[in-house]
């Protein structure tokens, strides 16, 4: 699809840089789904925390929200063009910027979140255009085509990666037979390396980077592979077979200790890597098929993981060590996504509902929850932490809630 070159802008901004460097990315510091936040509420009031501020125009789409200090970014399509819009964190648009064109067939809009590195923002479109902007007046710096530029495949429902950066390179999955996984120069988009991966076309993955003493290693799902490339180089150091039903493959792998955990749904459920100690090989520990979460993610907690499950419908928590099931709950029978903060469980279910829950011995005890009050289309957006905030997004609405109480 051609992409159009049209930049609109309607820009209130500042014209000082931002007051601090910062990064702001997919699931939290780590990329995990843990935020960092203590002193928030241990119960909520009966109609939920207090709404803050909401906006309503964001179009379609399930990107999640980018907080910095002084910023708060996510996406939205209107009319077939994907836009960034930038607020600040009184809820005042300071800008708003095309990218490019965006999906409209099934399930329409933005699938990635922002990725905000220093002063920059990096977005990729799910036609696999990728944009690098500055982060303050949202001015374009540079774009690649990936698809063409790298012979890319798109996949059924479209590019859904959130991107990952390291030192001075951007890491992308493009789904070529050649070119499979790239990485760019963060700061003009030029080819570091290119890795042939296994050939197979992406599985709207976002990787995660783990540093071991040796090396840094980049790991990544594709059609039917994880796979564990040298962050440096781009060599292929193994590949471990995960196939299930559609190839989606869209929750971000986790690390712990020399242990990688990876999980997909559609039934197929989860598999414990144990990682050499110069990350070159792996060993497979267990594999459990109950907590099949499709794209909500899971978090490792006091040696538990929790996830929602997708065919295997509720809130599962299965042990870090052993991946036998130690509880499961009739909630969020409809899916949803799951993040944890302050010792607690936070979930967004599909039905628009948002749980606070505390992990106990044996499980968890559902604490407080609502249903959000604004927006359309599907849940399927992840929720975000950020100073006392709490970040969720339905569709066309990005609404901000006190979880501070203060």
């Amino acid at each position: 699809m051609k992409i159009s070159t049209c930049l609109v802008v309607f820009a209130i901004f500042s014209c000082n840089d931002l007051s601090s460097q910062e990064i702001a990315q997919w699931r939290g510091a780590n990329r995990d789904g843990i935020y960092n936040e203590p002193g928030l509420m241990q119960s909520w009031p009966v109609d939920g925390p207090k709404l803050l501020w909401h906006f309503d125009e964001l179009g379609d789409g399930h990107s999640s929200a980018a907080v910095t200090k002084d910023r708060i970014y996510t996406c939205g399509t209107i009319d077939s063009k994907g836009y960034v819009f930038a607020f600040s964190p009184d809820g005042k648009l300071l800008w708003k910027l095309l990218f490019g064109e965006e999906w409209t067939e099934s399930w329409p809009g933005v699938r990635s979140t922002p990725l905000i590195y220093n002063d920059k923002l990096y977005i990729i479109s799910s036609f696999g255009k990728l944009v690098c902007m500055g982060a303050v007046r949202g001015n374009i710096i540079w774009t690649v085509d990936l698809m063409k530029t790298y012979e890319g495949q798109n996949i059924t429902w479209g590019v859904t990666e959130n991107l990952l950066i390291d030192g001075d390179k951007l890491f992308c999955t493009v789904g070529g037979t050649k070119n499979n996984v790239v990485a760019l120069n963060k700061d003009n988009g030029k080819l570091i390396w290119s890795s042939a991966g296994n050939g197979e076309k992406s599985a709207y993955n976002s990787p995660i980077l783990i540093n071991l003493a040796k090396r840094k290693i980049l790991v990544t799902m594709t059609e039917k592979s994880i796979l564990g490339l040298d962050a440096e180089t781009g060599k292929k150091l193994w590949r471990q077979e995960q196939i299930n039903q559609y190839a989606v493959h869209a929750n971000t792998p986790i690390y712990s200790n020399g242990y990688l955990y990876c999980v997909s749904g559609y039934g197929y459920g989860g598999v414990m890597l144990k990682l050499s100690d110069d990350g070159s090989k792996i060993t497979k520990v267990w594999k459990d098929d109950i907590m099949d979460s499709r794209m909500g993610g899971a978090v490792l907690l006091n040696g538990k993981i929790y996830g929602i499950g997708d065919k295997n419908k509720g809130l599962h928590c299965i042990d870090w060590k052993t991946g036998k099931e130690t509880a499961s709950d009739k909630l969020n029978q409809k899916g949803g996504n799951i993040i944890t903060a302050d010792g607690l469980l936070y979930t967004y279910d599909e039905s628009g509902e948002v749980t606070l829950l505390k992990p106990t011995a044996t499980g968890f005890t559902k604490i407080s929850a609502f249903k959000v009050p604004f927006g359309s289309a599907q849940h399927w957006a992840h929720l975000v932490i950020k100073n006392g905030r709490l970040y969720v997004r339905h569709g066309n609405s990005l609404m901000v809630f006190d979880i501070k109480g203060s």
